[in-house]
Parts: C-alpha cells; sequence; structure tokens
C-alpha cells in the first residue's frame, strides 16, 4: 500500500458506547462489529482512503483528498443509519477528521495533525462528522449536493491546545441533531494550554483513567521530568466529562509551606479567602457537595506534612477526586499509586526496522519533537539507529528527549549521539545518593547547559531567580543589561527557549516565559555556584518592590483591576521576594514591600497570609530603625486586621503607627495615621467620642495640605460617626454627601464605593429603603468592576436588609444567604460586624419557603450573587445619582 505525503487527510472513527453494546448484545455483538468494519470499509474504498490502523472498534484512515474523505464519512454514515441492527440497538460511529501535514515513517504518521485529528474524532457524538477548521477550508465550496458544513463554534480540544473553530458535516440521510461536542467547554475547569502535543504515554492515560475510576487519590510517582504533569493534564482532559462540579489544576510547585496547600486549591477553584476563616475550611465548604476533580502538580516538597493536609480534604469532601504529582507516594489511606517509567527505547543490539522505529515511545517523541523544531526533518535509514541510541542514551527520560530534540537544528542525529557519547561524566553527574534516573536526568540538563555560551549561561543562571515566571521587562531589569551579560536579555530568552529551557506561557497579552521547575532547580545550582545569587536576588526583590509600589496609586481608581491583575500574575514572584528579604534579614525592603502590596491581600482575598507576613516583618530585627518604613507597615498590618474584624489588633497597629507618626511630626503622615486610628474607634460603636476626636485633629491638616482625597475620607468617617452616635441626621447626609461628590471628581472608585454604602447605611436609618438599595447597587457595580472580593458580602447582606423592609422576604433571604456563602470564603467579617450594630434582622426564624430561597443563594458563586443583585437595577441606580 502505498502511502500519501504532503498534504494529507486523517480520519478517525470510534463506536459509541461500545462497552454498554458488548453487555447488551452479547455474542451477537461480534456479528454487529463484523458488519461495522464492512460498512467503513467500504466506504473508505470509495474515496480511495487508506486504512492505516484498527483498534477494536477504532479505525484511523488517511486520504489525499479532505473532499473524498468527507464523501466516504457521508457514506459511511448513512449506511449506519440504515442498516438494520441486532434487536434494534444500533451502532453509532463518530467520526473526526482534520488536514495537515505529517512525517511518514515507515508505514506510520508522526506528529501533531495526527493526535489533532484524533482529539477532533473524540469531540463528536455516535453518527456525527467532526471536521476542523483546515479540512472545512478545503471541501466547503465544493461538497456535492446532500451535504454542507455547520460551524460548531470556538472549542478547545482534549489535547489542551488553544481554541479552535470546528464544523459539523451535515449529511442528507444521516441524524444531523447531537448534543453539544464532547470538547473542555462542557465542563467548569482551568486546564492550562498546552504549546505540543502529548506523546508517547497513551497507554499510562488510560491506565491512569482506569486506577481514577476505582480510586479518589490517584498519584504519578517518579522522579522530575518524567512526564508526571503533562499526564496528570491528560488524564484530567480525557475525565473532564465525567465530573460536573468542574476540574482544576493546582500548580504547587512555588509553594513551601503545607499550611498554604489549602491556599493554593482556593486560588485555583477562584474561591476568595481571607479574614479570620482558615482557608481549609473554606476549601472543605466549597466542596463539600461537588463532583469535582483536583489535579494537585509538585508536591513533592511538601511532604510528608502535606499528606495530612490532602486526607483530611478527601474526608471532608466525599465527591471529590485528586490526580497528584510527586517524587514519592503520599502514603494516605486509600491511595493509588500510578509510578511511571521511562519511554520505551528500541535495544541497540536488535534494531528494529524505520517501520516499527515510531512505535517506540521515546522515538516518536523525539521525532515529533524534532520536527517541531526543525520542520524539514526527517528519519532515515541513516539517521534511524543514532536516534534510537539518543533515546537509549538518556534512558528514556522525557524531559531529556526535549532537550536532545531541541539541538537538531544544530547538531545531526549522529553529531548528537556523539557529543552524548564523549559526555558521559556530564550525564552522570548528580549525586550518588540520589537515584540513577534523577542523575541521568540532571547530567541531562547539565549538558544542554554546556551546550550553551557563556552569555546565556548567565541568563539561564540568572533567570531562576523568577519564582513563576517573568515577562521580559522583568528579565531585563533583573538579568542584567546586555553590557553586563554578553548578550541581549529578548535574544538571549529566546534561544533559552528554542533549547526547552525556557517556555513561553500562552494567553497572556504580554510575553511571559517560566523555566520548568526541574530546570529552575539546576539553574538555580549554578547561580548559587556563580556567586552571583545574593546580588540576583536582591535585584529581583526590588524589581518585585518596585511593581508593588508603582500598581498601589491605581488601586482605587479606573485601573484598579488592571493593576490588581499584574499583581497576580506575579503573586509567587513576590512571595519569593518576601521569603528573601526576611531570612537576609532586610527588614527596611521586607517593610516596605508589606506596605506596598497590602492592598492586593485585601483586594484579592489573601487577607490571612498578609497578616502572617506583616507580623513576620514587624517583628524583625531592625524593623525599629526607620520610623516612616514601620508606621507604613503598621498601617499595612492594621487594614489586614480591620478587614479580618479583629479590631483589637487593628487599634495596637493604627496606634503604634499614630505614635509614629507624631513624633516624626509629618503633617501628611499625622494626618493619615489619625484617620487609621479613627476606625477600629467607630466600628462597632466602640469609642464613637474618640474617633471624632482623632478624625477633626485630622480635618484641618488635609486642608492646609490641600488633600482631597484626605479630606474626602474625613468627611466620610464623621459622617458615619454623626449617624452612629445619634447626632443629627442631615449633618451626617450633608458630610457623606459631600465626601461622595469629592471622590466622584478624584476618581477614587474605593473611596466612592465606601461612601455610596455609608450614605445607604443612613438612608436606612432614615428609612428611605428605595433610596438605599440605589446607593448600594451603585457601590456593588464599583466593587464589582475591580474584582473586589471583600466589599460584596456587606453589601449583599445591606440589600438583604432592605428588600426584608420591602416585605421581599425571599428576595432578603436569598440575598442573606448569598452573603453568608461570600463571607465564609472571604472571612471578612464586616458584614456581621456591620449587621450587628445596624440592628439588620438575623438570618433566622425563616419560613421553609425562605430557609430554601436562602439555601439557593448560599449555592451561588459571587458572580452569580452579583449578576442576580444587578438585575433590573438600573432604575435604582439613577436614584443615586440624581
Amino acid at each position: 500500500m502505498t502511502l500519501p505525503t504532503g498534504t494529507v487527510t486523517f480520519l478517525f472513527t470510534d463506536i459509541e458506547g461500545s462497552t454498554r453494546l458488548m453487555q447488551e448484545l452479547g455474542d451477537r455483538y461480534v456479528q454487529a462489529q463484523v458488519e461495522h468494519h464492512a460498512i467503513l470499509r467500504e466506504a473508505f474504498r470509495s474515496g480511495d482512503g487508506r486504512e492505516l490502523r484498527t483498534e477494536g472498534d477504532s479505525f484511523f484512515c488517511v486520504f489525499e483528498s479532505a473532499l473524498d474523505g468527507c464523501r466516504a464519512a457521508a457514506q459511511a454514515q448513512r449506511e449506519f443509519a440504515r442498516h438494520e441492527w441486532p434487536d434494534g440497538k444500533p451502532i453509532r460511529v463518530r467520526i473526526g477528521m482534520h488536514t495537515g501535514e505529517a512525517p511518514l515513517v515507515g508505514a506510520e504518521y508522526i506528529g501533531l495533525d495526527v493526535h489533532h485529528a484524533a482529539r477532533v474524532a473524540a469531540s463528536a457524538h455516535g453518527g456525527e462528522v467532526v471536521l476542523s477548521e483546515a479540512t472545512r477550508g478545503l471541501v466547503e465550496g465544493s461538497l456535492p449536493a446532500g451535504l454542507s458544513v455547520r460551524d460548531l463554534g470556538m472549542h478547545r480540544l482534549k489535547d489542551l491546545s488553544r481554541p479552535e473553530r470546528l464544523f459539523q458535516l451535515v449529511i442528507d440521510g444521516a441524524p444531523n441533531d447531537f448534543p453539544a461536542l464532547r470538547t473542555l467547554e462542557s465542563t467548569p475547569n482551568n486546564l492550562p494550554t498546552q504549546l505540543t502535543s502529548f506523546v508517547g504515554r497513551e497507554r499510562d492515560v488510560e491506565e491512569g483513567k482506569k486506577l481514577l475510576r476505582n480510586t479518589r487519590l490517584l498519584t504519578l510517582t517518579g522522579p522530575g521530568g518524567m512526564g508526571k504533569t503533562r499526564l496528570s493534564l491528560q488524564i484530567a482532559a480525557d475525565v473532564v466529562n465525567v465530573f460536573e462540579g468542574g476540574v482544576y489544576f493546582v500548580p504547587l510547585s512555588a509553594v513551601r509551606d503545607p499550611d498554604l496547600i489549602a491556599s493554593a486549591i482556593a486560588q485555583s477553584l477562584g474561591i476568595q479567602v481571607s479574614g479570620n476563616r482558615l482557608p481549609v475550611d473554606a476549601v472543605n465548604e466549597y466542596l463539600m457537595d461537588r463532583d469535582v476533580l483536583l489535579v494537585l502538580d509538585n508536591l513533592e516538597q511538601l511532604l510528608p506534612d502535606g499528606a495530612p493536609v490532602i486526607a483530611k480534604l478527601l474526608q471532608a469532601s466525599p465527591r471529590v477526586k485528586v490526580v497528584a504529582s510527586s517524587r514519592a507516594a503520599l502514603k494516605i489511606y486509600g491511595e493509588q499509586e500510578l509510578a511511571l517509567e521511562p519511554l520505551r527505547t528500541p535495544s541497540l543490539h536488535a534494531l528494529p526496522s524505520l517501520a516499527a522505529l515510531s512505535q517506540f515511545e521515546a522515538v516518536a517523541l523525539f521525532i515529533e519533537r524534532a520536527v517541531a523544531a526543525k520542520h524539514d526533518f526527517h528519519v532515515t535509514n541513516e539517521n534511524a539507529p543514532a536516534i534510537a541510541g539518543i533515546c537509549e542514551r538518556v534512558d528514556g527520560l522525557p524531559l531529556a528527549i526535549e532537550l536532545a530534540a531541541a539541538r537538531i537544528k544544530l547538531f545531526s542525529p549522529q553529531a548528537l549521539l556523539a557529543r552524548l557519547e564523549t559526555s558521559a561524566s556530564v550525564l552522570g553527574s548528580g549525586s550518588r545518593d540520589l537515584p540513577s534516573r534523577q542523575q541521568t536526568l540532571k547530567g541531562a540538563i547539565a549538558w544542554s547547559y554546556d551546550l550553551l555560551d557563556d552569555p546565556h549561561k548567565k541568563l539561564f543562571s540568572r533567570f531562576s531567580v523568577f519564582a513563576r515566571g517573568a515577562s521580559l521587562e522583568q528579565a531585563e531589569v533583573v538579568c542584567g543589561p546586555e553590557s553586563e551579560l554578553g548578550v541581549d536579555v529578548l535574544t538571549g530568552l529566546d534561544e533559552l527557549a528554542d533549547q526547552s529551557l525556557l517556555r513561553p506561557l500562552p494567553d497572556y497579552d504580554e510575553p511571559r516565559l517560566i523555566m520548568l521547575q526541574v530546570i529552575r532547580d539546576y539553574a538555580f545550582e549554578t547561580l548559587e555556584a556563580s556567586g552571583e545569587a545574593d546580588e540576583i536576588r536582591n535585584r529581583h526583590a526590588e524589581a518585585m518592590q518596585r511593581l508593588a509600589e508603582d500598581a498601589a496609586p491605581h488601586l482605587f481608581g479606573s485601573e484598579q483591576k488592571k493593576w490588581l491583575d499584574r499583581l497576580e500574575l506575579d503573586h509567587d514572584n513576590f512571595r519569593a521576594a518576601f521569603d528573601w528579604s526576611v531570612s537576609h534579614g532586610n527588614a527596611k525592603r521586607a517593610l516596605s514591600l508589606g506596605a506596598a502590596f497590602w492592598r492586593f491581600w485585601q483586594f484579592r482575598g489573601h487577607l490571612r497570609e498578609g497578616r502572617t507576613r506583616l507580623d513576620t516583618i514587624l517583628a524583625m530585627p531592625g524593623s525599629r530603625d526607620d520610623p516612616s518604613d514601620r508606621a507604613r507597615a503598621l498601617e499595612a498590618a492594621g487594614g489586614v486586621a480591620y478587614w479580618q474584624g479583629d479590631m483589637d489588633a487593628a487599634q495596637v497597629y493604627y496606634d503604634e503607627a499614630l505614635e509614629l507618626a507624631r513624633v516624626q511630626g509629618d503633617p501628611a503622615g499625622v494626618a493619615n495615621a489619625l484617620y487609621n486610628a479613627s476606625f477600629p474607634r467607630n466600628v462597632g460603636m466602640r469609642d464613637l467620642p474618640g474617633a471624632q476626636a482623632l478624625l477633626e485633629e485630622a480635618l484641618p491638616i488635609f486642608q492646609q495640605l490641600g488633600n482631597e482625597r484626605g479630606y474626602a475620607q474625613i468627611l466620610w468617617g464623621l459622617g458615619q460617626i454623626y449617624f452612629r452616635g445619634g447626632h443629627d441626621t442631615e449633618a451626617s447626609r450633608k458630610a457623606i454627601d459631600e465626601a461622595i461628590v469629592l471622590f466622584r471628581r478624584l476618581d477614587d472608585r474605593f473611596g466612592l464605593g465606601w461612601a455610596l454604602f455609608t450614605r445607604a447605611l443612613l438612608a436606612l436609618r432614615m428609612e428611605d429603603v428605595a433610596g438605599s438599595k440605589a446607593y448600594n447597587l451603585e457601590a456593588l457595580k464599583l466593587f464589582a468592576g475591580g474584582d473586589d472580593v471583600t466589599a460584596p458580602a456587606l453589601i449583599l447582606r445591606a440589600l438583604s436588609e432592605a428588600a426584608h423592609r420591602e416585605g421581599d422576604e425571599n428576595r432578603a433571604a436569598r440575598l442573606a444567604g448569598a452573603a453568608e456563602a461570600q463571607e465564609a470564603s472571604s472571612g471578612s467579617a464586616l458584614g456581621s460586624l456591620v449587621g450587628g450594630t445596624e440592628g439588620w434582622r438575623p438570618s433566622d426564624n425563616l419560613s421553609a419557603a425562605e430557609e430554601a430561597a436562602r439555601g439557593e443563594g448560599k449555592a451561588m458563586t459571587l458572580q452569580e450573587a452579583i449578576d442576580y443583585t444587578l438585575a433590573g437595577s438600573d432604575e435604582a441606580s439613577a436614584i443615586a445619582s440624581s
């Protein structure tokens, strides 16, 4: 059989529900399968298709013409539709087609396009034919009568590729109405886009799926670089339709403290955890009744202390399953371990034929990655033995194979093998107390490192300081200029990415690069050995401090969300900067980092982590050397404690900051500290006269300085005290309304949101329910626009009280339930505090209907609660702005 080359169309088929059919038909299934095979083969022959492979009920066929492939697929589906099947139980076949180019090695096609076609087929339903964009583009204008194309929209296939448009081949005489495609969009997930195809562990995927059906914890074990992460992602992608609650990837390589595992899980699930509530409690509450698969990646550095955390999570969430990757098993009861072996390599003593060579997983991976690096690479009788030798020399380790294949641009396979043979000492340079495979992996990385020139080696080492990748701009600042490195950073990083020592992260507006953790570990060893580690880590911490300080002024206005998202992207880098500054006693930088970064912790729900870090920083030797730095960090600690609802601690922090400000004598610092120190006294009505005295002392200072924002803040604070202390409500209204006008003019959305909320409280005091709703709805829109996760719970609780006073008890209960759920996940505690002081209706003694509505509210996500609350709110919002 002569196989076509160049641009060809690949067609895959599979029987839907074959296992169920076998059980239902028993012995008659064999005859049905024979008839199925005959129908397909006749259809393939009609389009001059070449049948390449049959595995069970699946066929793989190739066509020179995409149009012939479509005709053959249509003929098959028509025949399946009209055929009389045993017991009236039809065989329904899904068919997928994709057109592209793939290297032909013997009688086997290798490359991304082949895998892509298989994934297109896997997205279809029985009786359906799905086409890729490439195939549709070739046939749409030439299809015969009775065939047409239907656009199915954008989809991500289960090979974790980027979204692409898929199409249905509409066939007269065959079924044409089907459910939504079986793609990643069918279930909530955060599975990351992959830039390369999954090669070489298909059997491990099937074994992992089989094991996962009967266990709640599947741990993939093996040394670094064995492909555990990629395998875990592929298993998750293949079973995504099984978990209605979602499939979520949780990267843990940057986490060193087992207590932060729950925080990392919460972040991946989109649960914002803050306040005094433990992250593990929020996670357990969220997962309690959900069918969810968690993919926990890189657990080894968290063992053994991290294992009980996972065990408790599984105990608390009976419908949750976990796929974990680790260099060692977790040793938890019920754990199923899947120990990964190196990819299969051919024997150098009895090399198979060229046609059989690509059947070995290691060789298939090498060829595919080599073609990606050099598009005109071909496997020949001359270089096939060298390819086999390379795979054998690196023990079939996936990362080592990828590093070797990346060098095809510079070396032939024969030259690569010769270099490996002469560099045996490099490949075996790992510590003797490490497993041999780990030594080999380290040797492979060292070998790739040794092939770099000195400037690229220096850049490689310095880039390792970034915990979760970096933008080009950050790399230029931290790694140094060309005059220092000997190479332009952009050019150098591009070269390192070409050599698979760096990887670009997809789906970001700006180019961003990251090192695999195992490569980063090696690169950091070289940085330590260079004597430059302290200098580069100081640069890194300085860059993070500068980013936080640059962002801080923008966290209250129209650019709030953009800057918060920017900080979120570098959260792990900030953690590294904090750890370095604290461990090396740089109290000044640690204080400055904490002062600049705390609003991120507040807005994005990391208050517990922020409180722990700030307490550590404030206890550092040297933290009292600079009163100005300490005062700013105390303000941050007071703010975090305030949002946690810990008013006693907030008062201590704020009062010390005020003492330092008075000693320094800076008017702006004193006024700001007076304002801060008033709030714990104000909230909860702890000391209203004391709070008022502090604000009245600060007011003329802000006026003299011409600080309109500070002046507006004082008016806002006084307005609260006036109505809480039983003063003239007209004075309260006047102060708050003036603050609202100022905040609007200053585009201070944070201040405006809270002034509006306070105005809503006053309106409720005055029984102006409609006005209170309007103010709160506008405030909620402001907070939602910045993805603030702490404020909405308080707004929802206030709107629940308004609904109660209007007599809409079901809506009140639903909003109260939503508020409770968000308070449970955010832990800010202010909603309950304010509700208590204002005498709002507690969420108990509800009717059966109200209790059901409350349950509906508690089941809402934050976005669902906001959408529900804002529905039909335009008219009410107009009241506030009039």
